[in-house]
C-alpha cells in the first residue's frame, strides 16, 4: 500500500468533534451516481495528493486543518469536496452542486442543506485500495482516525474510520480466492472491502447496529460487492457457519471498563482476544486462517509466550508477532488521551487513570503486548499426524507491507520443514529468497570479517548471523546443487571433514528455510514474501 493510500494516522488518535452521533445515516440509493462525482472530481488519495502537497497531507492525517485549509481555497470541484467531506466545513450551495449530485445527496443524507450552505453528515475517505483501486471510507464525522491528540469523543456507538491498526491488519491478511471471509467486528468496514476482492461470499459482523450501516455505506461508496451484514457480539450471529478467512481488529484495549464499543471489549483483562483465538479454530474449514490484532496482558511469575500459547486452538498453526509493549502507566495514558478525559477536570482524570492502575494491579499486570495473532486450521494436526506448528516471537523492528504473501509462505516453510528430517534436506535443493543480501562485519582492513549477516530488504526484513560454511552454502545455492553436494565441496575447499559438516549443517539450513532465507526448489514454500 502506498504512502497515500490513505488519509489519517493510527488507530488510537483521531480529530476532536462536538458534533453528536446522527439518528439517521445516509442511505445507499444513489452510491453509484455519487461514486462517479467523486471520480470526476479526482476525489482520490492521489489527487488529494496533488492539490494539497506533501505537507499539507501529512498535517492532514495529524489532524491539523489549517494547511489543508489554505490548499483549498479555489473553487473548483476537489477543492469543496475536500472542505465538505474532509475538513467538514460548510460549502456554498453553488460550489456543493457544482461539485456532486447534490438534489440525490441531500435526499440519501449525505449532506444537510443550511441556509444558503451545505455541510456533510458523514466523513468520506479516500482510500487507495492495494492494485490502485479508489476506495471510500465512511464513518462519523471527527472520526476519521489520525493526529496526536485522541479521538476524543465518548458517545456509545461511535463509528471510527480507517487507521493504523486498520491498514496493518488489511496488509498482513493473506490474499487467495476464498469462497467465504468473516470481518468481525467490522466497525467502517475496511476489512470487509478488502474481502469483497477475493472472496465470493463476505460475512461482516457488529455488536453496534450503526458500524454495520457504515460498512454498507463504504462497500456501496466503493463500487464493491455487498456483504451479508449481521449484528451480534463474537462468534453468535454466525452460529455454525465456517469460514476459509477470519479477519478481526476488535475491540481490544484493556480497561476497567467497557464505556466505549469502538474500543473497549467488554470482558476482563484480554479476555475478549482470547476467546476470539480460540473460539476461531473451529469456524474455520481445513486451511483456512484467522488472523487478529491483539494486546494481552505481561503478568507477574507468567511468561507471555506461554499465556499466548495457552490461546491456540487445538487443531490449528499459529504464528504470533509482539510487535510493542507498554508498561501500565503509558497504557493507561495512551487510552485516557484517546477518550479525551485529559482534557477534562483534572481530578477526574487522575480518578480515571486510579482505576486503570487498581484494575491493572487486582490483575498483576505489569505491562501491555500488542501485535498480530494469525491461526491456519489444520487438518493434519488435528488427526495427530503431525505436530502443530506455534510460533510465538517479538519482532519491534520495521516491516514491509504488504505482509500477507509473507504470513502465507512462513505456514508453508513449517509445513515443509516437519515432513522434511536432515537427510531429507541434505537431498533438497535451494535457492536464495529474492533480495537477501549479505554483510561482512568487522574492523576496517582486517584481513577476515568478524562475522557474516545475511539480511532480508523485504517482508520481515530479518538478519541473521551466519558462519563461514553458512555464507558459502547460502551463496551457492542457485537451484541446481543438492544441499549435501555443496557441503561436500565446500568441506573439499576449506578441508573440513565432509561427514562432520552433513552432521552439523542441516540445523542452520533448517534455520534459513525457517526464517526465509533459503526456498526449497522441490518443495511447494512461496517465493514472495521473504
Amino acid at each position: 500500500m502506498s504512502v497515500a493510500a490513505v488519509v489519517g494516522g493510527g488507530r488510537h488518535n483521531g480529530r476532536v468533534s462536538t458534533t453528536s452521533l446522527s439518528s439517521r445515516l445516509p442511505v445507499p440509493a444513489h452510491a453509484a451516481r455519487l461514486r462517479e462525482a467523486l471520480l470526476a472530481a479526482d476525489f482520490t488519495a492521489d489527487g488529494l495528493l496533488d492539490l494539497l502537497g506533501a505537507p499539507a497531507y501529512a498535517a492532514l492525517a495529524r489532524s491539523e486543518t489549517v494547511p489543508a485549509l489554505r490548499a483549498t481555497g479555489g473553487d473548483g470541484p476537489l477543492e469543496a469536496l475536500v472542505r465538505l467531506f474532509l475538513l467538514q466545513e460548510p460549502v456554498e450551495h453553488a460550489r456543493a452542486a457544482a461539485a456532486l449530485p447534490l438534489d440525490e445527496a441531500v435526499a440519501d443524507g449525505w449532506v444537510v442543506r443550511e441556509d444558503d450552505t451545505v455541510r456533510a453528515t458523514v466523513d468520506v475517505r479516500p482510500y487507495g485500495g492495494p492494485d490502485g483501486e479508489d476506495w471510500f471510507i465512511v464513518s462519523d464525522l471527527g472520526c476519521a482516525v489520525g493526529g496526536a491528540g485522541g479521538i476524543g469523543r465518548k458517545d456509545e456507538g461511535v463509528v471510527l474510520g480507517v487507521g493504523g491498526a486498520s491498514t496493518t491488519l488489511a496488509g498482513i491478511t493473506v490474499r487467495t480466492p476464498v469462497s467465504a471471509a468473516l470481518d468481525l467486528g467490522t466497525g467502517s468496514g475496511i476489512q470487509a472491502l478488502h474481502a469483497a476482492q477475493h472472496a465470493t461470499r463476505v460475512t461482516a459482523t457488529d455488536l453496534n447496529p450503526r458500524a454495520l450501516d457504515f460498512t454498507r455505506l463504504t462497500l456501496a461508496l466503493s463500487g464493491a460487492a455487498e456483504a451479508e451484514l449481521v449484528a451480534g457480539s463474537l462468534f453468535e450471529p454466525v452460529g455454525d457457519d465456517t469460514y476459509d478467512l477470519i479477519v478481526s481488529n476488535p475491540p481490544f484495549v484493556i480497561s476497567p471498563g467497557a464505556g466505549l464499543t469502538y474500543r473497549d471489549g467488554g470482558m476482563g483483562g484480554d479476555d475478549l482476544c482470547r476467546t476470539l483465538v480460540q473460539q476461531a479454530g473451529e469456524r474455520l474449514d481445513d486451511g483456512g486462517y484467522a488472523q487478529f490484532l491483539a494486546n494481552w496482558q505481561h503478568v507477574d511469575g507468567e511468561e507471555w509466550q506461554e499465556r499466548l500459547r495457552s490461546w491456540v486452538p487445538r487443531g490449528c498453526d499459529a504464528w504470533i508477532v509482539q510487535r510493542e509493549v507498554q508498561d501500565v502507566t503509558q497504557y493507561t495514558e495512551l487510552w485516557l488521551r484517546d477518550s479525551g478525559d485529559h482534557r477534562g477536570d483534572p481530578a477526574a482524570y487522575r480518578a480515571a487513570y486510579a482505576r486503570w492502575l487498581d484494575e491493572f494491579e487486582a490483575r498483576k499486570t505489569r505491562a501491555i503486548g500488542f501485535g498480530w495473532i494469525t491461526i491456519r486450521r489444520n487438518g493434519a494436526v488435528e488427526s495427530g499426524a503431525v505436530e502443530p506448528s506455534i510460533v510465538i516471537e517479538e519482532w519491534p523492528h520495521p516491516v514491509e507491507q504488504p505482509l500477507g504473501p509473507t504470513v502465507r509462505a512462513h505456514f508453508e516453510r513449517q509445513d515443509y520443514l516437519r515432513t522434511h528430517d536432515d537427510a531429507a534436506l541434505l537431498a533438497d535443493r535451494f535457492t536464495l529468497a529474492p533480495e537477501v543480501v549479505q554483510e561482512q562485519v568487522g574492523l576496517p582492513g582486517a584481513e577476515d570479517p568478524e562475522h557474516v549477516v545475511l539480511r532480508q530488504n523485504r517482508g520481515m526484513r530479518r538478519a541473521t548471523r551466519v558462519d563461514h560454511v553458512g555464507a558459502g552454502f547460502a551463496g551457492v545455492c542457485d537451484g541446481t546443487l543438492s544441499a549435501g553436494r555443496i557441503l561436500d565441496a565446500i568441506g573439499q575447499l576449506t578441508g573440513e571433514d565432509p561427514v562432520l559438516l552433513r552432521d552439523r549443517t542441516p540445523q542452520a539450513i533448517r534455520l534459513l528455510v525457517e526464517e526465509g532465507f533459503l526456498l526449497p526448489v522441490d518443495g511447494e514454500v512461496s517465493e514472495e514474501g521473504v
